[in-house]
C-alpha cells in the first residue's frame, strides 16, 4: 500500500500542486485546509507522515503540531513562509522532525518527505539493543528506554542518539553528526542539532541543565559518555 499523507495547507493551488506531485511519485495525499481539519483527520485516520503549513487561518502551525505531537509520533514536515529561523527551531522544538521554508522545490520536499519517512520507519533489519547502564537504545523498536520507560524522542532524535551512542568516548563535531544521521542535512547557522540534543537531553537525562550522557565539549561538539550508570 502506498504512503499516506496528511497534507495541512490552507493555499488551495499549492495544496493541489503538492498533491498531484506527491500522487505521481507514489503517495496517497489528504488534503486539509485548515489545522482543525487536519487534527479531526489525523485522529479518526493513520498516517504515514504530515505536512504541515505553519501559517494557517484558524491556528498557528506550531499548535498543530504540538497538539498532534502529544497523541502521536507521526512524523512531521513543516513548511514555514515566515523565513526566520527561530521559528524552524520553535518548530522543531515542539516536535517537528523536519521543516522547507518557502518557496520550495517539489523535488526537496519529496526528498526530504522519504528521508523522514525512512527514518520513522527504521532501516536496521537486526534487532539490536544498545545498553548504557540504565539506558537502552532499542533499534528493532526504535525506542530509547530509561529505567525501562519508553521515552519521547521524534525519529530525527532517536538517529542522532543512535548515531552519539554508536560512537560512545569520541567528540563528534555538528557536521560529523549531520553526515551521519541518514545522510540529512541541516542548517549549522541555526544550530538545528542544538535543539535536537537539548531534547534528547530533556529525554534520558535526569537533571537536563547538567547532562551526564550527552555532554557538550566546547567549540569541538557533543560527546556521549558511556561510562555513566
Amino acid at each position: 500500500m502506498p504512503d499516506h499523507i496528511l497534507l495541512i495547507e490552507d493555499d488551495a493551488r499549492l495544496a493541489e500542486m503538492v498533491k498531484s506531485y506527491l500522487g505521481a511519485a507514489g503517495f496517497e495525499v489528504t488534503v486539509a485546509p485548515t489545522g482543525g481539519a487536519g487534527v479531526t483527520l489525523h485522529d479518526r485516520q493513520s498516517f504515514d507522515a504530515l505536512v504541515l503549513d505553519l501559517m494557517l487561518p484558524d491556528m498557528d502551525g506550531l499548535d498543530v503540531c504540538r497538539t498532534i505531537r502529544a497523541r502521536a509520533r507521526t512524523p512531521i514536515l513543516m513548511l514555514t513562509a515566515r523565513g526566520d529561523a527561530m521559528d524552524r527551531v520553535i518548530g522543531l522544538e515542539v516536535g517537528a522532525d523536519d521543516y522547507l521554508p518557502k518557496p520550495f522545490e517539489p523535488r526537496e520536499l519529496l526528498a526530504r518527505l522519504k528521508a523522514v519517512l525512512r527514518r520513522s520507519k527504521g532501516g536496521e533489519p537486526v534487532a539490536e539493543v544498545l545498553r548504557f547502564g540504565r539506558l537502552e537504545i532499542d533499534l528493532g523498536a526504535r525506542q530509547a528506554r530509561l529505567d525501562g520507560e519508553p521515552r519521547p524522542l521524534t525519529s530525527y532524535q532517536f538517529e542522532l542518539l543512535l548515531v552519539l551512542a554508536r560512537h560512545a568516548g569520541r567528540v563528534m563535531s555538528r557536521e560529523a553528526i549531520m553526515d551521519l544521521v541518514k545522510h540529512e542535512r541541516l542548517e549549522a547557522f541555526d544550530r538545528s542539532i542544538d535543539v535536537h540534543v537539548s531534547r534528547i537531553r530533556a529525554a534520558i537525562e535526569d537533571d537536563p541543565k547538567k547532562p551526564r550522557r550527552v555532554i557538550t565539549v566546547r567549540g569541538a561538539g557533543y560527546v556521549f559518555a558511556k561510562a555513566q550508570e
